[in-house]
């Protein structure tokens, strides 16, 4: 997404379309989803980790 970021720019008189900022919401809220949804995964385990 990063990678995204830095290739779509501003050239030849166009609009930055997707901004550096706007990445890095984008990121922060993927991450969030995925930790979340790992939590999920998570609570839902009936076995225990424990030997």
């Amino acid at each position: 997404m990063l990678i995204a970021s830095m290739v779509v720019g501003d050239d030849e008189g166009h609009a930055d379309y997707f901004r550096a900022d706007k990445a890095w919401l984008y990121i922060v809220i993927l991450t969030v989803g995925y930790m979340i949804s790992r939590g999920f995964a998570k609570s839902g385990s009936r076995d225990p980790y424990d030997d």
